[in-house]
């Protein structure tokens, strides 16, 4: 069975978005040559779920070969329903059946890259496998946390602390099952 990766950046005090959606913290540690392990993270999945704010931002920022490349399927979870993009599929259905569906199908890991709510509701029903967090060395005091309070607790079992020059650390764990 696939597992589902959840692979993203937090403050220090657990924000992944600054008031109004602001990612700019995260440009505290852009480093030419330096992608913190994403690259060879993305070798592992052929398929990425993440949240229709996440993936606006990203889409204005970056453009849309960043998720939809050809070799991976893209479910952006909206609540407004679109016609399908190339791989990219806008979800407005129930995200826990669209997981489940997803890790019974063969093929490699699901990367899940947010939102706060997504991630969040798959939380609620224990269904991230693995755990790949960097912590940007800010503290932003306000702003969209990373985990929400009222989630079943999970075990989760270590696997690495990297840090780097530029002060993020990255965590890696991997749920107990």
């Amino acid at each position: 069975m696939r597992d589902i990766s959840l692979f993203i950046a937090t403050s220090l005090d657990g924000y992944i978005a600054k008031p109004n959606d602001d990612l700019s913290f995260l440009k505290l540690v852009e480093k030419e040559g330096e992608d913190y392990g994403y690259a060879e993270f993305t070798d592992t999945i052929d398929t990425i779920i993440i949240g229709r704010k996440t993936y606006d931002y990203v889409l204005k920022e970056i453009g849309p070969s960043h998720y939809d490349n050809g070799q991976r399927d893209v479910y952006v979870i909206t609540s407004k329903e679109r016609p399908q993009v190339g791989r990219t599929n806008f979800y407005t259905g129930d995200l826990t059946q669209l997981v489940e569906r997803l890790k019974s199908k063969k093929g490699k890991n699901i990367y899940c890259d947010g939102g706060a709510e997504v991630i969040n509701e798959l939380l609620q029903h224990d269904l991230v496998d693995e755990f790949i967090i960097s912590v940007i060395p800010i503290l932003l005091g306000n702003g969209t946390r990373l985990f929400k309070d009222g989630r079943p607790e999970q075990t989760l079992e270590f696997i690495t602390a990297i840090t780097f020059d530029t002060g993020l650390t990255q965590l890696h764990y991997k749920r107990k099952k």
